[in-house]
C-alpha cells in the first residue's frame, strides 16, 4: 500500500512527477491540474494540493527533529495514549480487562528495540488510517469523537500525527504488531522501511501472541544507532522524558544479585553439629523492572501534598540527593491559560552554576505536557536572573511546534512567565521575612548576584527586587544591611544614600572618600563586586532618595555658602601646590583639587562624573585580555582620576611649604609628593603601577635622619662566639653552657659600651635581647 497524501500540508513539499502516469507533457499537465469545481469559465478553478510522499517522509525523519533521542519520547507517548484510551473504554466493556502497561525490551544481538503496550490496539482500517496517513492523529480524532465532556476524563498526548514516524530517526525498518480490543479482532502485522509504501498482513501463527489487546513496535536499528539497543541508554531516556507517565513503564534488564549458599568444598570435612560454612555467589537474572516510580506532585492539589513529598520530589526529579529546597511554591493557574507548576529555591548554589552563573547547559525549568517531558531549554519561561530557580511547568496551552522542541512567542507564554516570576519573588520575600535571619543570609550568599542582575535587566520587577538587596556598610561590621534599614537610620540632615566601591569589605572601608560622611554619622554602603557598581548605576533612587557614589568628584555634602567660600580660599592658598602636582602627575590624574570632605587622610583619588571605579577597571581589563579583544590599556579612557588634597593635613602643609620655600625642583619634594599620591592610590583602591619606585621612596624615608634618630644602636653578637658556644655545648651540660654564653655576651657589651649615662637605661634591653 502507498502512504496517503491527503494530509501532507505539514511538509509543504512540491508535486512530484514520480506519482504521475507516463503521458505526453500536455496530457500530464491537464491531468495534474484538472479542476475539481468549475461551474462557468469565468469562475475561479479550485485544485487540491499534492505532495511527494517520499520527500515528506524524508523531511519528517531528517528535518523535523533536532535530537533523535526524542524518538523514545514520541513512541512512549503513543503507547500511553493507547493505554489511556483502553482505560476509558474499559468503563463500559464487559468482562475482565488487563491493566494497561508499557514494556521496553532491547536485544543487542539482533540490534532491535521492542516497545509493547497493553492498550486499545488497532484494527486493519486503523492501521491504514493512523500509520498509513501522515499527519493523521488517531488520538485527536478520538478526543473529538468523545466531545468536551469525555475528553476531560482522559490524559491523551498525541496531536499532530507525526510522532510515530520519529521511529525512523534510529530505525531503517519498523514492524507493528497489533490486536484491537474489539471482539474477534485478529492479530495484524504492519511493516515499512520508511519508503513510500507499507504492507499489512495477518499474523496467522504468531510465536509471541498479544494477550487481550495492545500494540508491539519492533524497531530494527540503523548501524549508527546501535547504542539505543542497550537497556542502560533506554532507561536513561525513559527517566528523562517519560518518568511521570501515568502507566507503569518497565525495561527488560539483566540483574545480578549476590546470595549466600553453603560452601560444598569447605564443608566436606566439617564435624557434625558445626554450623556449615557459607559463600557468596552471583546470580544473574533477566526480568522487567519498572523505571517510572516518581509521582508528579504538581498534578495534585497543593492541599494534599505533604512537605516531605515536595522534598522527595525535588531530590528525585532534579537529582539533588545532597540538597534540600530552601523554599517551594505549588500553584495552579486557571482562566485564560491553564497551567500547573511547582517551583523550588535550592538550598545551595547548584554545581553547574558555580563556574558560570548563566551556564547554558544548566537546566532549571522543565516543561511537561500531560506528564511527558518536552524540553528544559526554553528561555522564554523564566528571565535570566532567575536561572537558579528550579521547577516543573505543565500546560496544554503552550504553543509548541510539531516536533515539540520550539516554544513560540505568544500571549500564553507571557502570562505564564509573569506568574512564574511573581511566585519566585513571593518565595524570596518569605525567606527574607523569616524569623530565622540566617535563612536569608544563606540565600543571599548563594543567589544575591542574580537579584543584582535583575535590578540591571528587569525594569518591570526592579521595584520588587530593591528591598531584597543586602550590603555591608560602614556601621554593620560583618552583618548585612538592607536599603530599608539604611533609610530608617538616616539622620535628618542626610540627603542621599551613599556608597563606595572596593575589592571586599575591608578595602572599601579604607577608602578616604567616606571620612567626611562617617564623621557626620552618615552610613556608607560597600559595593564589593564589579557587578555592584553597574547595579547601583541602574538603581539611582530608592524611595525618592538619590543613590550617590561617594568616590565621585561631584560629591557634595555641604552646599552652604560658607563652605563654598572656605573651599575657594583653600584653593587659592594651595594654588602653587595644585599646579605642581598636576604637572608632576600628568597622565596619571586629570586634575588636582582641594577637598573639604577629607578628615584623617592627606589625599584621596576619586573619579570624574563618567569615570569607573578601580575595581571595575581591573575587571574590564581582565575581560578584554581574556577575550582577546586587544590591548587592555585601550580602556584607559574610562579612568578619570582626580586627586583631592586635604588642606588641613600636616603632610599637605609640609609639601606646600617645600614648594613655596624654593625646593620645587628638588628630588626630595617630588618623592614626597609621589609618595603621598601612591598612598592615596592604595587607600582609594587603585594599584600602584611602579612598585619599584614606590619601594625606593619608602626606604629613603625610613633611612632619613628623622627616622634614624628614633632607632637605638644595635649590638651584634659575632659568629665565632656562637661557634664556640656550640663547641662547648658538645662537652658541657646544657645549663652551664647557656650561663657562660650569657655571661660572655654581657661582658662584651660592657667592654664596648661608650654611651653617656643618659643611655644606660638601654643596656638591660640589649641584654634581654641577647638572653632571648
Amino acid at each position: 500500500m502507498k502512504f496517503s497524501t491527503a494530509a501532507l500540508l505539514l511538509a509543504g513539499a512540491s508535486v512530484g512527477s514520480a506519482f504521475l502516469p507516463a503521458a505526453p507533457r500536455s496530457a500530464r499537465f491537464l491531468n495534474r491540474y484538472a479542476p475539481l469545481q468549475m461551474s462557468t469559465e469565468t469562475e475561479p478553478e479550485t485544485y487540491e494540493f499534492q505532495a511527494e510522499v517520499g520527500k515528506v517522509m524524508d523531511i519528517i525523519i531528517n528535518s523535523l527533529y533536532s535530537d533523535r533521542d526524542v524518538f523514545l519520547r514520541e513512541l512512549i507517548s503513543n503507547a500511553a495514549d493507547a493505554c489511556d484510551k483502553k482505560r476509558f473504554l474499559s468503563i463500559t466493556a464487559e468482562g475482565e480487562v488487563v491493566k494497561p502497561e508499557i514494556k521496553v525490551k532491547c536485544n543487542p544481538d539482533d540490534n532491535t528495540v521492542t516497545i509493547e503496550d497493553s492498550g486499545v490496539g488497532m484494527t486493519r482500517d486503523e492501521l491504514i488510517n493512523n500509520l498509513g496517513r501522515i499527519a493523521q492523529s488517531g488520538t485527536k480524532a478520538f478526543v473529538e469523537a468523545l466531545g468536551e465532556g469525555g475528553s476531560a476524563d482522559t490524559n491523551l498526548i498525541g496531536q499532530f500525527g507525526v510522532g510515530f514516524y520519529s521511529a525512523y530517526l534510529v530505525a531503517d525498518k519498523v514492524e507493528v504488531v497489533s490486536k484491537s480490543m474489539q471482539p474477534g479482532s485478529p492479530q495484524l502485522r504492519w511493516e515499512s522501511k520508511a519508503g513510500s509504501s507499507f504492507s499489512i498482513s495477518e499474523d496467522v501463527d504468531p510465536s509471541d501472541p498479544i494477550e487481550s489487546s495492545g500494540t508491539r513496535l519492533i524497531l530494527h536499528m540503523k548501524e549508527d544507532a546501535s547504542e539505543y539497543a542497550d537497556f542502560a541508554k533506554i532507561e536513561e531516556l525513559l527517566l528523562r522524558y517519560s518518568e511521570f507517565v501515568e502507566f507503569p513503564i518497565s525495561v527488560w534488564k539483566e540483574k545480578t544479585e549476590y546470595k549466600k549458599v553453603p560452601d560444598v568444598e569447605a564443608n566436606k570435612e566439617l564435624p557434625e553439629g558445626d554450623e556449615p560454612k557459607m559463600k557468596t555467589v552471583p546470580e544473574t537474572t533477566e526480568e522487567y523492572e519498572r523505571v517510572n516510580n516518581q509521582k508528579p506532585v504538581w498534578l495534585r492539589s497543593p492541599r494534599e501534598v505533604e512537605e516531605s513529598e515536595y522534598k522527595e520530589f525535588y531530590k528525585g526529579a532534579f537529582r539533588n540527593s545532597y540538597d534540600e529546597p530552601l523554599k517551594y511554591s505549588h500553584f495552579v493557574l486557571e482562566g485564560q491559560v491553564e497551567c500547573k507548576a511547582v517551583l523550588f529555591i535550592p538550598g545551595m548554589l547548584p554545581f553547574d552554576l558555580s563556574k558560570d552563573m548563566f551556564d547554558e547547559n544548566a537546566r532549571n525549568i522543565r516543561l511537561y505536557v500531560k506528564r511527558v517531558f518536552i524540553n528544559d531549554k526554553f528561555e522564554g519561561l523564566m528571565p535570566r536572573w532567575l536561572k537558579f530557580v528550579k521547577g516543573v511547568v505543565d500546560s496544554d496551552d503552550l504553543p509548541l511546534n510539531v516536533s515539540r522542541e520550539i516554544l513560540q512567542k505568544s500571549k500564553v507564554l507571557s502570562i505564564i512567565n509573569k506568574r512564574l516570576v511573581r511566585k519566585s519573588l513571593d518565595m524570596i520575600r518569605e525567606i527574607a521575612e523569616d524569623e530565622d535571619e540566617s535563612q536569608y543570609i544563606m540565600f543571599w550568599n548563594n543567589f544575591g548576584k542574580y537579584l543584582k542582575v535583575g535590578i540591571i535587566e528587569d525594569d518591570k520587577n526592579k521595584k520588587d527586587l530593591e528591598p531584597l538587596l543586602r550590603f555591608f556598610s560602614s556601621t554593620s561590621d560583618e552583618e548585612y544591611t538592607s536599603l530599608d534599614s539604611y533609610v530608617e537610620k538616616m539622620p535628618e540632615n542626610q540627603k542621599a544614600i551613599y556608597y563606595v566601591t572596593g575589592d571586599g569589605r575591608e578595602n572599601a572601608a579604607m577608602n578616604p572618600a567616606i571620612e567626611k560622611l562617617t564623621s557626620r554619622g552618615f552610613e556608607v554602603l560597600f559595593a564589593t563586586e564589579p557587578l555592584d557598581e553597574i547595579m547601583m548605576e541602574s538603581l539611582r533612587q530608592y524611595k525618592d532618595i538619590d543613590v550617590v557614589d561617594a568616590s565621585k568628584e561631584s560629591l557634595k555634602v555641604d552646599d552652604d555658602e560658607e563652605t563654598s567660600k572656605e573651599k575657594e580660599a583653600s584653593t587659592e592658598e594651595f594654588k602653587a601646590t595644585i599646579e605642581y602636582l598636576e604637572t608632576l602627575l600628568s597622565g596619571k590624574v586629570q586634575k588636582v583639587a582641594v577637598s573639604n570632605l577629607l578628615v584623617d587622610s592627606p589625599a584621596a583619588l576619586v573619579q570624574g562624573a563618567y569615570g569607573v571605579s578601580p575595581t571595575m577597571q581591573r575587571y574590564m581589563k581582565a575581560q578584554a585580555v581574556a577575550s582577546g579583544g586587544g590591548d587592555a590599556d585601550a580602556l584607559g579612557g574610562m579612568n578619570q582620576a582626580v586627586l583631592e588634597i586635604n588642606p588641613n593635613h600636616p603632610i599637605v602643609k609640609d609639601l606646600d611649604a617645600m614648594i613655596k620655600g624654593g625646593d620645587k625642583e628638588s628630588k626630595d619634594t617630588s618623592d614626597f609628593a609621589l609618595l603621598m599620591y601612591d598612598v592615596a592610590s592604595m587607600t582609594s583602591g587603585y594599584d600602584v603601577t611602579d612598585m619599584s619606585s614606590f619601594a625606593k621612596r619608602v626606604m629613603k624615608i625610613m633611612a632619613s635622619e628623622e627616622m634614624s634618630n628614633g632607632v637605638a644602636d644595635a649590638v651584634v653578637v659575632t659568629e665565632p662566639e656562637v661557634v664556640v658556644a656550640e663547641e662547648v655545648a658538645a662537652t658541657e651540660p646544657e645549663e652551664e653552657v647557656a650561663a657562660e654564653v650569657v655571661a660572655e655576651a654581657t661582658e662584651d657589651v660592657a667592654a664596648t659600651e661608650t654611651k653617656d649615662d643618659d643611655d644606660d637605661d638601654e643596656a638591660p634591653a640589649v641584654e634581654a635581647e641577647v638572653v632571648a
